[in-house]
């Protein structure tokens, strides 16, 4: 499998209790979603770590130190669409593609983020569907093109349409990958949690469901 000369930038937010995963509570309380949100973390800078890449960069929103061998920078801008956009621009470097995910899918396998990196061979953008309408990666062989990120609608039914729309607007080759359930509600995290059983959000979500 052939990959692009590639950088990965990982969207995450401080795992504080009331600022981070509240639509899991209820069930669960405010720092129990905080604890499922840092494994969810860990298990991507996990995954993310052991994918050859360029660089490594946690876009940060809040105090979270980064990962040892990565570098990091603050997120900016007032929506979604415009840190996104601001991720991809303030992390660009010549002649390297640029693979974002966020902190959402702790099922991310390393398989998952290779087969992404290797869909830019034939394509100019990779997008990858969420089962709730929006998308859970963004590969771009020219990050400038995130640009059009910011007139795009986040967290609806229909961002990863609207994405993907907007991109082949701007004349990309759009790809799309394997779809992923983002982690939003208790549902959501047993099915990442069985999905990958082994991993540092399994544990804490047993830990969790065991305290209740």
């Amino acid at each position: 499998m052939t990959v692009p000369r590639i950088q990965l930038l990982l969207l995450a937010k401080a795992p504080l209790p009331g600022r981070v995963k509240t639509r899991l509570c209820p069930p669960w309380t405010l720092q129990q979603a905080a604890d499922l949100a840092a494994a969810a973390i860990a298990d991507t800078v996990e995954v993310l770590t052991a994918v050859p890449a360029v660089a490594r960069t946690l876009v940060a929103d809040g105090p979270l130190p980064a990962p040892a061998g990565w570098a990091r920078i603050e997120q900016r801008g007032e929506g979604l669409g415009e840190r996104l956009a601001a991720a991809f621009a303030d992390t660009a470097r010549p002649g390297v593609a640029t693979l974002l995910v966020g902190m959402d899918t702790p099922q991310l396998g390393i398989a998952d983020v290779i087969a992404a990196a290797a869909a830019l061979t034939g394509a100019d953008a990779v997008l990858g569907p969420a089962e709730d309408g929006g998308w859970w990666t963004l590969a771009l062989r020219d990050p400038a093109a995130a640009a059009v990120l910011p007139g795009v609608p986040m967290s609806t039914a229909d961002t990863f349409a609207r994405t993907h729309a907007a991109l082949t607007a701007r004349g990309l080759r759009v790809v799309t990958t394997a779809t992923m359930r983002d982690v939003d509600t208790a549902p959501d995290a047993c099915a990442a949690a069985d999905a990958r059983p082994g991993t540092r959000f399994a544990r804490a979500l047993a830990a969790v469901r065991a305290a209740a």
